[in-house]
């Protein structure tokens, strides 16, 4: 007897529709799968075989062969085992519910339980663009899936729970939505003392999605003020929610029971990490740390003790806001918008700006410490801050920029103008502006045009530089809600392009 059940697979972050049809042969006993399944899904037959068994049914010794369809994609993973359990009941005569009627995923465990699987919401997005409205899932998956408005989701920790969910026995999980309240956890810019330069730089980078480079003296708050700054970004939309969330879950980091990823994503990779750890890669294309920081922010610390090809590796992305993975197995394009913010020491020791402190490094030393990210990657960097060691005095008083929450207050002041000015248009933030969109947003006055034809000649901008500042202007100007760049505005952008000046020694 022929049976037959409707599943997804995951390829990349995407997901393909899987029709997975079971059949009973001539032959000796035996079980085969076939539609270029992986060594995951071919180690499947044990599991199925158990998992059968261990839940009270017979595993009759016939020759079963499962297909897999279409079979023109490479099958990965764990998800097809359920729907497989349930086919080969079907075609045994063991089952005889519509088997076909809603999809099925799940991966088994020996005792017939239902484990999560990575990607469901991917799953999900999927099965509803082919029509279908109600999904069986692992119990651990239904917030994640349930997030796509449309779609029912019957949550299953059994085989016999995934056939009672067939046979209309088990209700559609209805999840409980999250409020519209933030929670105020984790560390806050109020503990900062000093540093309200940095401070004021960061909260520029934050509200028009700018990539930063904090660079200072061991000990001067570097990272105590890049691990902040998710605290004062607000929260994700629900399309940017979905979009990163999809990611997360693709790459296996999705917690158990976890819905929606609400907050922008903090990834910080550490300096010895390679370059396939962080674009992503692998045998079969997978998402980096790049794109885990999708929507988010990625940080890296210690930035000039990063691999070359690492840094190197950053330049598609920061352009082209999305990382392409090609290996012989096939190409995966990953999406990569992402806010950086590096990280490091000015030389070898740390100490080259330091007003008490002398530097012991040489010059030829100083130079090609320089050299790993001037250039290309310095030219996508939009703001360049200083951040010098805090005298006492400043440890012992307030901070005049406030907490997070005021900080997060203004930052949403200039997003609510981004939005209103780009609406229409597939840009969402200043950083990411067109030649076109800076014409018409970003024009000067006279005063204005004599102090950037002035700089571009004084500093030897490139091209990609002198765009560069025209956007953060606009931003400092959305920031004082100011309709126009002024002359302050340019001056202040232009103090934060000065790593290279202070460099020509």
């Amino acid at each position: 007897m022929l049976a037959k059940a409707v599943s997804a697979g995951l390829t990349g972050i995407e997901a393909q529709i899987v029709e997975i049809e079971v059949d009973i042969i001539r032959g000796l006993p035996g079980f085969a799968i076939v539609g270029l399944p992986d060594s995951t899904i071919r180690e499947s037959r044990e599991r199925i075989r158990s998992a059968v068994e261990n839940s009270g049914f017979e595993f009759p010794p016939q020759n079963f062969v499962v297909n897999l369809a279409p079979a023109g994609f490479k099958k990965e993973g764990a998800a097809f085992d359920l729907p497989v359990a349930v086919s080969i009941l079907t075609a045994t005569g063991q089952f005889s519910g519509p088997a076909g009627a809603l999809p099925i995923i799940g991966e088994l465990s020996l005792d017939g339980s239902v484990k999560p699987v990575r990607g469901a919401i991917s799953m999900a997005i999927a099965l509803y663009r082919n029509g279908f409205r109600k999904i069986i899932m692992p119990r651990e998956n239904r917030d994640e899936a349930a997030a796509i408005e449309g779609v029912s989701v019957y949550p299953v920790a059994s085989i016999k729970e995934c056939l009672a969910a067939i046979e209309g026995g088990i209700d559609a999980y209805r999840p409980r939505r999250a409020g519209s309240s933030r929670e105020e956890t984790g560390p806050d810019y109020d503990d900062v003392r000093g540093q309200e330069s940095a401070k004021r730089g960061i909260e520029i980078a934050a509200a028009g999605h700018h990539n930063i480079l904090l660079y200072g003296p061991p000990g001067s708050g570097k990272t105590m003020l890049a691990r902040r700054i998710t605290s004062i970004l607000p929260p994700l939309s629900q399309e940017e929610a979905i979009e990163t969330t999809m990611i997360h879950s693709a790459g296996g980091r999705l917690g158990p029971g976890q819905g929606l990823v609400m907050a922008p994503p903090f990834r910080a990779p550490h300096h010895t990490s390679s370059d396939v750890s962080l674009v992503g890669g692998g045998k079969f294309p997978s998402v980096g740390e790049i794109s885990m920081a999708h929507n988010g922010v990625l940080f890296m610390d210690e930035f000039v003790e990063f691999n070359s090809r690492v840094i190197q590796a950053l330049r598609q992305p920061l352009e082209d806001r999305e990382i392409t993975v090609a290996r012989a197995s096939g190409t995966q394009v990953f999406p990569a918008d992402f806010m950086l913010v590096a990280a490091s020491n000015p030389c070898r020791c740390g100490y080259l700006f330091d007003d008490e402190i002398p530097c012991t490094c040489l010059p030829h030393t100083i130079r090609s410490y320089f050299k790993k990210i001037s250039g290309p990657i310095l030219d996508r960097i939009d703001i360049e801050i200083p951040v010098a060691r805090v005298p006492y005095r400043d440890l012992m008083a307030d901070s005049e920029s406030g907490s997070s929450a005021k900080m997060r207050s203004r930052i949403a002041g200039a997003r609510t103008i981004q939005m209103e000015r780009f609406a229409g248009s597939a840009t969402r933030y200043n950083s990411r502006m067109t030649q076109h969109e800076i014409k018409r947003f970003c024009r000067l006055d006279r005063r204005g045009e004599t102090i950037l034809e002035s700089a571009i000649s004084k500093m030897s901008l490139t091209a990609r530089s002198f765009f560069k500042i025209l956007r953060v202007s606009r931003t400092i100007a959305d920031l004082e809600a100011s309709g126009s760049i002024e002359p302050k505005h340019l001056l202040e952008a232009l103090s934060y392009k000065n790593l290279q000046r202070n460099y020509e020694i």
